[in-house]
């Protein structure tokens, strides 16, 4: 009963911040500054970012739980995801929170801003920047795609874009951006971007007929990804302070793509599959075009919750971000999770930052503990050479 109560206590505590945070929200403009803040390397030469794949939120403490033991139903709801949502991002304590789509669960949700509102409320409340993309569910209440990415670029905190002003006019989807993160304060890489973030809109359903299933990156997208990495490596290479190569970068979005089938529980370098792969009936190629550029070096997609795995094809991690959400199918007794990423820089001899020396990961699991699994390297500059071209 005593854990009841407590459990009572912190719902009415978060469902208070909640409402203030929106209050806040709908009284008070956003300024531009903390819409396009300047992304860069802590003191202690890290980068953080905290991945939250699939939390599909609906309606609050009215939305059941989906697959969570019987132990667990009578008192579990949207709120249980809200509440691992604040316990991971106090114990990570991210430089960035990502979330990569089926925000909401659309079919579920009665009113489609008060949804996506609550969902993000606890990374808005910790005043931690975070960004967003799309997955298959979050346009199927009353907003579009296009509705629900215009709402979010509003909300306080945010580095989320609809699109790339530069690419706005050709480009496919909702939610296609890149995000630079620069090196460490004082150091000679502080002006220059040392992490590429790449963020793409998947789509939700194929629209071509007799190519059902679900929707995939398009030619548009690769385009503007294989010119967006190209300006970027250039910036990296010019004056002042020309380095050599091309900055690492990382990739999300959320449909994983058909080489996601490359792997299953005992080839993959960490974590499980315990379902299948939904990637789209055709390949559009955009494997090809991450390994053609050779900057990517991790993408992290979410879409199958139950498949929670890592693997390296071709120099290239493929990595599922787990599920994260209570009202999204899952597995009993199989916690929902979260996904970290962990990027350090070099120590030079004097003991000012350099580039980017290795990226890591690990998974956090909502358990009494929080526990941490799966730790692993994904890239390491000292084994890998970046390829320049």
């Amino acid at each position: 009963m005593a854990d009841n109560r407590r459990r009572r206590s912190l719902f009415d505590f978060l469902l208070f911040s909640v409402f203030l945070g929106l209050a806040c929200l709908c009284l008070s403009p956003i300024p531009a500054t903390a819409q396009r803040r300047k992304l860069r390397f802590s003191v202690n030469g890290e980068f953080k970012i905290l991945q939250v794949a699939d939390m599909h939120f609906a309606n609050g403490a009215k939305t059941q739980c989906q697959n969570v033991l019987p132990s667990q139903r009578a008192h579990c709801s949207d709120l249980n995801t809200t509440i691992f949502m604040s316990r991971v991002i106090a114990a990570e304590k991210p430089d960035l929170i990502v979330f990569t789509g089926d925000n909401i669960f659309g079919f579920d949700v009665k009113d489609a801003l008060k949804s996506i509102n609550a969902a993000f409320a606890p990374a808005i409340a910790s005043k931690i920047p975070w960004v967003a993309i799309l997955g298959n569910h979050d346009q199927e209440s009353t907003f579009t795609r296009q509705q629900v990415m215009n709402h979010i670029v509003k909300l306080p905190n945010t580095l989320s874009q609809v699109n790339p002003p530069e690419a706005a006019h050709y480009i496919d989807g909702f939610g296609n951006y890149n995000l630079q993160i620069h090196g460490a304060a004082d150091s000679k890489l502080q002006n220059k971007s040392v992490l590429n973030l790449y963020f793409l809109d998947s789509g939700d359903y194929s629209s071509v007929p007799y190519m059902e299933g679900y929707d995939w990156i398009k030619t548009s997208q690769q385009f503007w990804f294989d010119r967006t990495s190209k300006r970027l490596k250039r910036e990296y290479n010019a004056k002042p302070n020309p380095q050599e190569g091309i900055a690492p970068g990382l990739a999300y979005f959320h449909i994983p793509l058909p080489e996601f089938l490359s792997f299953d529980s005992k080839n993959a370098t960490k974590g499980v599959r315990q379902e299948g792969t939904s990637a789209a009936s055709t390949n559009s190629g955009f494997f090809t075009t991450l390994i053609a550029r050779g900057d990517v070096k991790s993408v992290f997609v979410g879409h199958d919750h139950v498949n929670d795995f890592c693997g390296e094809l071709k120099g290239l991690n493929l990595c599922y971000g787990g599920g994260f959400g209570y009202h999204a199918y899952g597995k009993a007794g199989w916690e929902r999770r979260a996904r970290v990423v962990v990027v350090d820089l070099n120590k030079k001899r004097k003991g000012k930052w350099g580039a980017v020396k290795s990226i890591k990961t690990w998974k956090r699991l909502d358990d009494k503990h929080l526990s941490v699994i799966d730790s692993q390297v994904l890239w390491n500059n000292s084994a890998n050479k970046l390829v320049v071209r």
